[in-house]
């Protein structure tokens, strides 16, 4: 039996797969994603919606532990097309 990865969206705290959600890093402090990088990692839905509301309430930095940078262009990895099912 497999066992299978299961995080919480860190915009609305739906519990999903793993790979059904967009990882963060922040490595030096800039918000940086990364499926595979290591170190602490934050999750949210593939929702721009969720993206934002995570960022409005400060919970990347609170999550990584980290004071950090958000760049320009990171939601362009999201599409409000995304669904929750």
């Amino acid at each position: 039996m497999t066992s299978i990865a299961v995080r919480s969206c860190a915009g609305c705290g739906r519990k999903a797969e793993k790979a059904e959600l967009v990882r963060f890093v922040a490595p030096e402090g800039v918000l940086t994603p990364g499926q595979k990088a290591p170190g602490r990692g934050v999750y949210t839905c593939r929702r721009l919606s969720c993206y934002e509301r995570a960022l409005a309430r400060r919970v990347f930095a609170r999550k990584l532990r980290r004071p950090i940078r958000v760049e320009r262009g990171l939601e362009r990895l999201y599409t409000e097309a995304g669904d929750h099912g």
